[in-house]
């Protein structure tokens, strides 16, 4: 979601990508920067972990639902985008709902991979690489964090 702020008379357009161990990316107006957020530890529980890869970026933004007021769940697309390491992380907080493909598949771009419960939706995580599936982090029914890796697809 892009937001519209202003600082003083400047308007800028931001979004939030993921975070990650401390780390997180910011778009304005169209440029990437990857920030340090100083208070993660105090906000999450959880230490900063540095690492060398950079952070999976998150490219597509979810779908309108459709005008509907009862309450069942609706369902969200969401599309992650690797930058060459094949990881697939968390968009947003939540519960796995369901694990589509398995261990040693060939997963090409745009397939399902997972469905994530988060605040009532049920967002659709695809790919965005192509590749082979060689490790899945999660389960059905696992809690999982913004940045949490889920998946590794080489």
């Amino acid at each position: 979601m892009k937001y519209k702020i202003a600082v003083g008379k400047k308007k800028f357009e931001v979004e939030i990508g993921l975070i990650k161990d401390g780390l997180a990316q910011v778009i304005v107006n169209d440029k990437t920067y990857e920030v340090n957020i100083e208070n993660f530890a105090e906000v999450t529980g959880r230490r900063a972990i540095r690492e060398s890869s950079p952070l999976p970026v998150l490219s597509g933004t979810k779908a309108p639902a459709p005008p509907d007021t009862s309450p069942a769940q609706k369902t969200t697309s969401v599309s992650l985008a690797s930058t060459g390491s094949g990881v697939v992380a968390a968009p947003i907080s939540g519960r796995i709902l369901e694990v589509k493909v398995k261990v040693v598949d060939t997963i090409s771009v745009g397939q399902g991979l997972l469905v994530l419960e988060a605040m009532k939706m049920e967002n659709s995580i695809n790919s965005e690489v192509s590749g082979i599936l060689r490790e899945i982090r999660v389960r059905v029914g696992d809690q999982v964090s913004t940045g949490d890796v889920l998946m590794v697809i080489e």
